[in-house]
Parts: C-alpha cells; structure tokens; sequence
C-alpha cells in the first residue's frame, strides 16, 4: 500500500477526534493577532478570499501569529473529542505562503482537567519542516 492510500484509508476508517463538531476545542493559543485559533479545527478545506482583510491585516483562513522576538515558539493546546488512539495528524499550511511556520511538533497527554506546569506530555511528533500552501499527513 502506497503513503497516499494509507493516509486515505486512515482518514475514511477513522473518527476526527479534532473535530469541533465532535466537541473539541483548542484550549489556548499564546498569540492570535492575524488568525484566530478557533479556525483550527474547522471541518472543511480552508479558503482564501482575494481582497479580504480585517483590523490585523489580510484575513487568512488558518490560526496565524505575529511572528515571536522574545524566543520561545507559538504553540496551541487542542482539547479532543474524546479519548482514543491517535493514527494520524494532519497540518495545513495551504494559502500560507510567506507566513507559515518552519517546523511544528505535536506532543500529546491524557489528563481530565486543563493542562498545567505538572503535566506529563509525550511527542508523537518531532520537529518535522514545513513549507507553505501545503497540507501534511503524519503518522
């Protein structure tokens, strides 16, 4: 079975768990002056709107920050549906071009109350480079 067919099976057998629909949420986000968070865990492909823009500049469809001065890195913490077994993680960069992130890593942790300083977390994955307008699947 070829990557592409892998990815598809996983995406038509298995359930969403970042779906907000299904009730997931992203919890916090330390910045989200050009794109706001909740755009996250929409269904649906993204769009771009030519010509659109609001307070903060070109509207994108997409979570978007400013880009970081102080060090560190931008990071959100996505609350899932519900338990279950992680397969696949899909991130987005499509109609980002000149602003998208040079790498992201996901770690996850199982917990019942908000995510705190004594949080035990685990990488499911590490630093992986991005490009822009493109749509990653990683398993």
């Amino acid at each position: 079975m070829n990557e592409s067919t892998h990815f598809e099976r996983l995406i038509r057998e298995c359930i969403n768990l970042a779906d907000e629909r299904l009730g997931a949420a992203v919890q916090f986000a330390t910045d989200e002056f050009f794109g706001k968070k909740d755009r996250l865990l929409r269904p649906e492909d993204p769009e771009f709107r030519p010509g659109v823009y609001d307070d903060n500049g070109k509207w994108m469809d997409g979570w978007e920050t400013r880009r970081r001065r102080d060090g560190g890195h931008d990071y959100c913490v996505i609350r899932l549906a519900g338990p279950g077994v992680i397969s696949l993680i899909e991130i987005d960069t499509r109609f980002f071009t000149g602003n998208y992130p040079p790498c992201a890593s996901v770690q996850a942790c199982r917990t019942s109350r908000t995510p705190d300083d004594r949080t035990r977390w685990s990488e499911l994955i590490a630093p992986t480079p991005l490009a822009g307008d493109q749509r990653y699947y990683l398993d």
